[in-house]
């Protein structure tokens, strides 16, 4: 007869308000040694809540709190929950950005003092880097503000799973391959079955859902503050996942290769840019209409191209008649108005001060203007349109913008941007946690939005978006190396072309 594996935490009937509205719902949730456990759920269905519980982040108004056997209820904290074994990455990172990476791994590790406590630090996290990301190209002295988001998750989480006094028994991964390209993020997934396996435990929160299957053994479902359902991993399909969860979005596959009609006809492209001090790659261009993808492993330019094209003003007529392109650092030209969806929406895209309202609103300002001030009927209009459009989950739309979850903040960044006048939007990865429903609804409008004539050209890490593009690029090394129209995109030449310019 088998031992019943090692219960780390029970949480018994947490109940959690935040006013009238009801985050968590008598939900019970048992962790135990050596088992990832999938917590699945739309933005606002209460998992950033649950996880705020269980790190002590959060006092639960009703339920119980359990360390192993021990009932900690009204006594427990973060420093209870660190000193249990437990460490989070949650999916806004909480990384020092004026610190070096060795300094940051010193504020988690108290026990790194003293003489050369600097170069014990960065040994720890260089070496736990090694160990889950191989070729991660970062050093212990780096500033963590001048790091890519990507890298800076990967600071993050081999923060949370080094080891310097006690043993790390559970790690909660809240959306952690979300910045990620897709080697680096099953680098990370490999490394979690390797964890569980050697008897720790994780908490994967993730909406991309085939992450969940294959890397989990249990999946809870979570819908308005409460579990919904819960049951090994291989009982459920990914049919059946979205399903659970209440998604209200059908899953819609991308218009198939075979019906691909290109769109570059005789005019004149709407963008054009090649990779600054690059002259010998070949130069991208955006039609009228199309959606460009750029794809390629994290960090080969491809948000460097984005800001590029963002920088260039849009192209003016020339006195006579002909039209003259604009370039930005030498090689970008546009001829209409542009919006940026940001990845990084700490730092790029959410002003946190502001109400939800004022943060859809501020790229529409000249068009709310009555007179010299901003006519608040038409402000609240267009953010409520927006807010039913997209599913923001809020009570109310007068909130701070950081009373919404991430995914809900996303959403306000792209209804800034597609309630604007703007013809050309730009996307740097934009569907970092956003659930599966809402994302199969952003690819709608974003078709849609394509088929009157807007131009998108979008970086994703995530493979299966780029099934949503016309043409595709792929970078590397700050080098676009290839142009894949859709009816050519395989998920093969992507790779291939990211790790070999000769593909």
């Amino acid at each position: 007869m088998s031992e019943r594996p090692e219960r780390i935490f029970h949480l018994d009937g947490v109940e959690k308000h935040f006013g009238a509205v009801h985050a968590l719902a008598g939900v019970d949730l048992v962790i135990t040694a050596g088992e990832c456990l999938g917590l699945v759920g739309h933005n606002g269905a209460g998992k950033s809540t649950l996880m705020n519980v269980l790190s002590g982040t959060l006092s639960p108004d009703r339920g119980t709190i359990r360390v192993g056997t021990a009932d900690v209820t009204g006594r427990y904290g973060v420093s209870q929950a660190h000193a249990a074994g437990l460490r989070c990455v949650f999916q806004e990172l909480s990384l020092c950005p004026n610190l070096t990476v060795a300094e940051n791994a010193r504020i988690m590790h108290p026990a790194l003092r003293g003489f050369g406590w600097r170069k014990r630090a960065g040994a720890v996290i260089v070496s736990k880097l090694d160990e889950i990301f191989p070729g991660h190209g970062v050093d212990a002295n780096d500033i963590v503000g001048d790091l890519s988001i990507a890298r800076r998750q990967m600071v993050e989480i081999a923060r949370a799973f080094s080891e310097t006094e006690g043993r790390v028994k559970l790690v909660i991964l809240d959306e952690p391959t979300s910045s990620l390209d897709a080697v680096v993020a099953e680098q990370l997934l490999s490394f979690v079955r390797r964890y569980v396996e050697g008897g720790g435990a994780c908490i994967l929160i993730s909406h991309l859902l085939g992450e969940i299957l294959s890397t989990c053994d249990r999946v809870i479902v979570m819908r308005d503050g409460k579990v919904v359902d819960a049951r090994p991993a291989r009982d459920f399909t990914r049919t059946s996942l979205v399903g659970a969860m209440g998604s209200v979005a059908k899953e819609e596959d991308a218009a198939k290769a075979g019906d691909f009609v290109s769109k570059r006809t005789g005019a004149a492209p709407r963008v054009t840019a090649r990779p600054p001090a690059q002259a010998d790659t070949m130069a991208l261009s955006a039609h009228r209409g199309e959606v460009v993808g750029l794809a390629g492993l994290e960090g080969h330019g491809q948000t460097a191209m984005l800001l590029q094209i963002y920088s260039a003003k849009p192209r003016t007529r020339a006195r006579a008649g002909s039209r003259a392109g604009s370039q930005a650092g030498g090689g970008a030209s546009v001829d209409a108005p542009v919006a940026l969806v940001a990845g990084d929406r700490q730092t790029d895209g959410v002003f946190p001060l502001w109400s939800i309202a004022r943060n859809i609103g501020i790229r529409s300002i000249r068009a709310m203007r009555r007179g010299p001030l901003i006519d608040p009927r038409q402000e609240n209009e267009m953010a409520e349109s927006w807010r039913a459009r997209i599913k923001i989950r809020t009570p109310d739309i007068h909130d701070n913008i950081l009373s919404l979850s991430g995914g809900n903040q996303q959403k306000a960044l792209f209804a800034r941007a597609l309630g604007s006048d703007a013809e050309i939007v730009l996307m740097d990865d934009p569907m970092r946690g956003v659930d599966v429903g809402t994302k199969q609804e952003v690819y709608g409008i974003i078709r849609d939005e394509a088929a009157k004539g807007r131009t998108f050209v979008w970086y994703t890490t995530e493979l299966d978006e780029l099934k949503n593009c016309d043409h595709v690029y792929v970078f590397r090394n700050g080098r676009i190396v290839a142009d894949l129209p859709r009816d050519q995109l395989t998920e093969e030449k992507v790779l291939q072309s990211s790790f070999t310019e000769d593909a």
